[in-house]
């Protein structure tokens, strides 16, 4: 099992979660984040005082699943989110040991 976590832009959500919805993937953990990269924030002006916003809004969408999906997954995810913009985020995947489902008492990959 693998577990993918994608910081992405907020209006694509939508289009990442139709992306996965069509590879038959359902279950996710999306989170509103803040942070920056080499994008570094940028900079405002609010009543006539210029500041800096340093953490801009992004969106993280976590899921587990089997191996033989990942790839899959991941090539939609950046498919969906991506603008050709900076900012446009990072796709992260990871090895998970095991997974239980509380009320069943599933494990592996019939937990997720």
């Amino acid at each position: 099992m693998k577990k993918i976590e994608a910081i992405i832009k907020p209006f694509k959500l939508q289009d990442v979660k139709d992306a996965l919805n069509a590879l038959g993937i359902q279950g996710m953990t999306v989170t509103e984040v803040k942070g920056f990269g080499r994008q570094k924030g940028h900079t405002e002006i609010y009543r006539g005082s210029e500041y800096t916003v340093d953490f801009l809004p992004k969106v993280k969408i976590e899921t587990i699943l089997p191996d033989t999906q990942v790839q899959a997954a991941v090539e939609a995810i950046i498919k969906a989110a991506k603008t050709g913009k900076i900012g446009d985020g990072k796709v992260f995947v990871s090895t998970i040991d095991e997974a239980w489902r509380i009320r069943t008492d599933e494990r592996g990959d019939s937990a997720v």
